[in-house]
């Protein structure tokens, strides 16, 4: 996967291009221990996005009028990939203002929950979800796989 950051002024707390390319390839990693990843590469468009906005595209989108973190838009399956050059996985948009605050009421570092977030927005495009038991269990069981991949501990402990 690659990272294509969309926003006119990067945040100064977001990790630069290579940290966020580890922290995909991080994802891919550790799903790949347990599941087959599709072979062809992908990319994955990254756009940063203040709080309205997010709440906006949360609202339309999963009909909850609040912002949230991360938002995650596969690429329709049925969709014709290029003959050459990278076949889009998905979108992702994440919101610097609730990734920072979140980072902070939880005593984590601001790089490590931007990992943690983009990893699960990638697990989205992935056709993960959590919204079983079992589904969430095992998400959050590759998430912490791939931040231990990185040296970043569990954040769900």
């Amino acid at each position: 996967m690659t990272v294509q950051v969309g926003t006119a002024e990067r945040p100064a707390a977001m990790p630069d291009d290579a940290q966020l390319q580890q922290a995909l390839d991080a994802t891919i990693s550790a799903v790949s221990a347990s599941h087959a990843v599709p072979g062809q590469p992908r990319e994955v468009a990254l756009r940063v996005v203040d709080a309205d906005e997010i709440q906006s595209l949360n609202a339309t989108w999963r009909g909850k009028d609040r912002p949230t973190n991360v938002l995650a838009f596969p690429v329709d399956p049925d969709l014709a990939l290029p003959a050459q050059g990278l076949a889009p996985a998905g979108d992702l948009v994440i919101c610097a203002e609730v990734v920072e605050r979140e980072a902070q009421e939880q005593g984590k570092s601001i790089a490590d929950h931007w990992a943690h977030l983009l990893m699960h927005g990638a697990l989205h495009l992935m056709n993960f979800d959590h919204i079983g038991e079992a589904d969430a269990a095992e998400m959050e069981e590759i998430e912490c796989r791939a931040l231990a991949l990185l040296g970043i501990a569990n954040p769900y402990r």
